[in-house]
């Protein structure tokens, strides 16, 4: 019987994995979109959450499986409940980066009136947060957890930055106002991604000590 439940628990480790790779191609497809003004790419980031969201109803079912038909002991329910969660923070990740395709497309006929690199570098920094948050969980490592919810000040400066840059551009040329608003709007989707991958590894350290201890 336990052998069984240890299968299922690797199954349940592979379809993270495999959520936590979909998400993470979703946010690169919907900032190469953005950079590129590729709609077609856009366009499959939005189709890209669609799958996520399936994803997150499979596991969630897997959950409820090891915990009705196995005897979980409390250091499995803590793994599954953590699990549970992580899948809504990484739902919500797949749905802001179908939300930074949308903007994508709305912005595609206009020029842009700022360079979008801080934007890209952002957008990588995040991506890795929510890589690193998911190995952690399935690696079991809590050094790596602590790694990604440190790394969020780094996502954090990078969204300050580009605050700043907007908000000047938009004083110093009120034309470029609605555009500006457009991007920023992206660098929040963005900052708030890295906040989701902040919560997965809470959750990771939660999952490894029983204990869960939201950062600041």
């Amino acid at each position: 019987m336990r052998n069984r439940f240890e299968r299922q628990l690797e199954q349940l480790n592979n379809e993270l994995i495999e959520m936590g790779n979909l998400v993470e191609h979703a946010i690169q497809s919907a900032v190469t979109a953005l950079v590129k003004k590729d709609i077609a790419k856009a366009r499959a980031a939005i189709e890209f959450d669609q799958e996520v969201d399936r994803q997150e109803r499979d596991i969630e079912a897997l959950c409820m499986k090891l915990l009705l038909q196995q005897q979980p002991v409390a250091s499995d329910l803590r793994l599954i409940s953590a699990a549970l969660k992580m899948i809504t923070d990484m739902e919500r990740i797949g749905d802001q980066a179908a939300d930074i395709s949308e903007i994508t497309i709305f912005l595609s006929g206009e020029d842009y009136v700022q360079d979008l690199s801080l934007l890209s570098q952002m957008a990588m920094e995040t991506i890795l947060m929510v890589t690193h948050s998911v190995e952690a969980f399935v690696q079991k490592d809590l050094n790596l957890a602590k790694e990604v919810i440190e790394h969020d000040d780094i996502v954090d400066k990078h969204f300050d930055d580009i605050k700043k840059q907007l908000i000047r551009l938009i004083q110093e040329n009120v034309a470029s106002s609605e555009q500006a608003a457009d991007l920023l709007m992206v660098a929040k989707y963005l900052e708030r991604i890295g906040d989701h991958a902040t919560n997965i590894a809470e959750w990771v350290i939660y999952s490894i000590t029983g204990s869960h201890e939201e950062g600041a």
